[in-house]
């Protein structure tokens, strides 16, 4: 029957199967054609060349935020303070881009890497407990996250406001868009921030599988009493997990500050897009290629919503009530598992 990488790969494909179709029984019972409203769903996605910039565009921070969540895990570690990283790197690399001008080659990439750095160093705290005190860094990623909320806003308010409730906007040699990539897709806000995603989920891979100390972290995610038995350093690679992981969603901060928007407005509540990050990272079995598959999907749902609601007046909402149907399948996995395994001893 299945096993291993197949049992991996299926898993996800029957949840995505059967979170779209219990969305389609949701719309039958609610009064909505779900082949009409998937169909629009779809031109949503692919429909042109700007819905296919807009579907990168809106899987960019969802990849970034995938890889901290999964680069985390692999290490034993629960990130759900991936939406304070992501703001505190936003932040950081707004205000390196609007503070002075400078050529291109040293403000673009300097203001990328203090969001990188910003997020690593707001990741650290809770690594450090973990370390050092054992305290569980769910608890206190989840309280960094308000913090990184309320410390964002009385930041803007009180230093970078302008009318408008938002920073000033980035200096042009600070953007990562792109007027090639927007001709090519009709305008749309696609930017150079996928070419970081990218690159990110290539870094990922290859730290995880082809180091040495990426070795260290996925033993002390399987076994920290047998890694450190084995003589590694675990409470180091505990801290060195998170801070990794917070360099991801700090990224994911940048791609937002420099990219989609080009500053940062007070922010009214959560981005969402870090707790997204948590449900990338689960339907793409913390791997890096699977993060961008889902976030693809992922991506794609959100962008296409839009038409669909547009088209057919069936709820965008429904769109999130359908990732979350996907999640529950894949956090049910053992079942799917339990009823495969039941198959094959039968067939025995």
């Amino acid at each position: 029957m299945f096993k291993g990488k197949a049992m991996g790969l299926l898993i996800p494909v029957l949840a995505t199967f059967l979170g779209l179709f219990v969305g389609a029984i949701l719309m039958l019972v609610t009064g909505y054609n779900p082949i009409d409203a998937y169909s629009a769903l779809l031109e949503g996605m692919f429909g042109d060349s700007y819905y296919i910039g807009e579907l990168i565009r809106t899987m960019t921070p969802l990849i970034l935020a995938g890889l901290s969540v999964a680069f985390a895990y692999r290490s034993g570690l629960f990130n759900i303070g991936v939406e304070g990283q992501l703001m505190v790197g936003w932040l950081t690399a707004v205000y390196i881009g609007a503070a002075f001008e400078a050529p291109m080659i040293i403000h673009l990439p300097l203001s990328i890497a203090a969001a990188a750095l910003a997020g690593a160093l707001w990741a650290f705290i809770p690594g450090l407990l973990k370390a050092k005190l054992h305290v569980h860094e769910v608890i206190v990623t989840i309280m960094m996250n308000y913090i990184a909320l309320y410390m964002v806003n009385a930041i803007i308010r009180a230093y970078l406001i302008i009318p408008g409730e938002r920073t000033e906007g980035i200096y042009p040699s600070a953007s990562l868009g792109s007027s090639f990539l927007q001709s090519l897709t009709e305008y749309s806000r696609v930017h150079y921030g996928i070419v970081i995603a990218i690159l990110a989920c290539l870094f990922m891979w290859f730290f995880l599988n082809k180091t040495t100390k990426g070795y260290e972290l996925r033993a002390v995610g399987y076994n920290r009493d047998a890694s450190n038995y084995a003589g590694m350093n675990v409470s180091r690679n505990i801290i060195l997990s998170m801070v990794i992981a917070g360099a991801f969603a700090g990224l994911a901060g940048a791609a937002e500050g420099l990219g989609t928007f080009g500053y940062m407005s007070i922010q009214t509540g959560f981005s969402g897009v870090g707790f997204e990050g948590i449900a990338v990272a689960l339907l793409g079995a913390n791997t890096a290629l699977g993060v961008f598959l889902a976030a693809f999907l992922f991506g794609g749902l959100k962008s296409g919503a839009l038409t669909m609601n547009q088209q057919t007046n069936v709820p965008e909402d429904l769109i999130s009530i359908v990732i979350a149907l996907i999640i529950f399948f894949v956090a049910s996995s053992y079942i799917i598992r339990a009823i495969l395994n039941k198959r094959k001893k039968g067939e025995k």
